[in-house]
């Protein structure tokens, strides 16, 4: 991600001037992309916790295990190879860390392998760490 993050004020900045969850959080949402331009459903779902809650079409979706998050993953990775997406981006609207949960924006375009985007949308992420980690644990899709 190459937007800053605001951070926890309470949070003591690297030497790059990145908090631990900062960069903890930058790590998680480069492991989704990647994800998503590898086509790679595990690797998506790794970035979640569990159960999760995906908003999208005004209606809420819980999934409560991880077979029932990759089934979803693997049917919205189709859709996209259907309607020719390769390459997806994503540039940080907004973000807020406060202790151990997050809320984050991200302005998502997704381009053809001709180089045309296909799709542009954006989706609100509420985070949550677990340990080190930072994970999903819910998403509103605009």
């Amino acid at each position: 991600m190459s937007d800053q993050i605001d951070m926890d004020p309470d949070a003591e900045p690297h030497d790059n001037g990145k908090s631990e969850a900062e960069e903890a959080i930058s790590q998680l949402f480069e492991d989704y992309l990647t994800g998503f331009n590898d086509f790679d459903a595990e690797r998506i779902c790794d970035c979640f916790a569990l159960p999760t809650t995906i908003w999208q079409h005004e209606k809420g979706h819980v999934f409560n295990d991880e077979e029932e998050l990759l089934e979803n993953v693997e049917a919205l990775l189709s859709a996209l190879d259907k309607e020719g997406v390769t390459v997806s981006e994503f540039h940080v609207a907004s973000s807020h860390i406060s202790g151990a949960s997050a809320l984050v924006t991200l302005d998502w375009s997704q381009e053809s392998s001709s180089g045309e985007t296909a799709l542009e949308f954006t989706c609100h992420y509420q985070l949550l760490q677990d340990g080190d980690d930072w994970l999903i644990a819910m998403i509103i899709n605009e």
